[in-house]
């Protein structure tokens, strides 16, 4: 241009689209990390819920309620509100509880939501007592030795605590009510659906032995939705000397690795993801011995990952499959190709796979 300086004559140039779209995905990606690295947040947050019992003090209200309410509610001489309002706020957020303000002035009023019922410590269906379990400072630590088991193989847990769970739980008998009362509780859940979604499958059977069926749950709601059913409960000894007493069922410690009580079908409720294939087999071919050749069967309720699989439990199922990693003696959470090979070699090449509305499926296997 005439009479300007050469600086005058260069234009500016937009960064591109290219450029424009990458600074955005680079931004997503750091929130992204920042979200996944502090994920623990919603399970301490969630944790504090059911410590306090928030939403059974709203719950008993009947109603909505305001901070004030909810604090004078809690079990303390005198409760920080200012951090309270920061959990629930935090809570609110997450869809946990609703917020709501009321026509004209007043404070805040704080609701439950479907997933807010399922901390409810009364209700029949909750998660408060697997809250606990899962956020207990022994199952936590183990996950802390995820890089080592990489490096150097190993398990997990032994890492955290130099011994494996059953013998930790064994030794600890606070930690193995935790334990106990925690799958006492998804047993309920789990069962429920099961008996709805099985319907015929029990019709047939005498004795059903409940395979590691710990304090009994299980086995006793079978037996009361079916009363001609025989049901026995089998675990090791230290669980079921703390189990209560059910109508038609019994007790018996043991050792399923030794061997399994005779039963017309044996059931077995997350029980195979906790071990790895050597030993699935082991338990398996045990089934097999304990079960009539002809009409026996085993009634598996355990996991199954399908990768492709876009349902409401999908992401849970592959953070169950970490979970086997930082608990379990080598245990973890198969595809059908992986049950159907260990069903094959444990002596059960038949299977029928029965989808039910909640994480686990049935898998119902009979011998060759």
């Amino acid at each position: 241009m005439a009479g300007g300086s050469e600086n005058d004559d260069v234009l500016e140039v937009s960064p591109s689209r290219n450029e424009a779209d990458e600074t955005e995905s680079m931004l997503k990606g750091q929130a992204e990390i920042w979200g996944h690295m502090f994920a623990f947040a919603d399970s301490m947050a969630l944790k504090c819920a059911v410590e306090l019992r928030i939403a059974d003090i709203i719950h008993s209200h009947g109603r909505p309620i305001t901070l004030s309410q909810i604090a004078t509610c809690i079990d303390s001489p005198s409760p920080d509100i200012a951090y309270l309002a920061r959990i629930i706020r935090f809570l609110v957020h997450a869809k946990i509880f609703t917020a709501a303000a009321p026509p004209g002035s007043g404070e805040t009023l704080y609701g439950l939501t479907s997933a807010s019922k399922w901390l409810l410590h009364d209700g029949e269906l909750s998660l408060a007592p697997v809250i606990i379990m899962n956020n207990h400072p022994s199952l936590i630590a183990p996950w802390h030795c995820f890089a080592a088991c990489v490096k150097d193989g190993g398990i997990a847990f032994e890492k955290a605590h130099g011994r494996q769970i059953w013998d930790f739980a064994s030794e600890n008998p606070e930690f193995n009510k935790i334990f106990n009362d925690a799958m006492a509780r998804t047993t309920k859940i789990f069962i429920k659906a099961v008996i709805a979604a099985y319907k015929d499958g029990f019709d047939g059977i005498g004795t059903l032995v409940d395979v590691g069926g710990g304090t009994g749950g299980a086995v006793a709601e079978v037996v009361k939705a079916y009363p001609h059913i025989k049901g026995v409960n089998f675990d090791l000894p230290h669980v079921v000397a703390t189990a209560s007493a059910y109508d038609g069922v019994s007790h018996v410690g043991g050792d399923m690795f030794e061997s399994i009580p005779y039963a017309d079908a044996i059931f077995m409720k997350w029980i195979l993801h906790d071990w790895n294939d050597e030993d699935c087999i082991k338990i398996l071919k045990n089934c097999q011995k304990a079960i009539p050749k002809k009409i026996g069967k085993i009634i598996i309720v355990d996991t199954l990952i399908r990768p492709d699989d876009n349902d409401l439990f999908e992401k849970t199922r592959l953070v169950f499959d970490l979970g086997m990693m930082a608990h379990s003696s080598h245990g973890k959470e198969r595809t059908e190709i992986e049950w159907k090979k260990l069903l094959e070699e444990g002596g059960f090449p038949r299977y029928t796979i029965i989808e039910i509305p909640t994480l686990p499926m049935i898998i119902e296997a009979y011998p060759a």
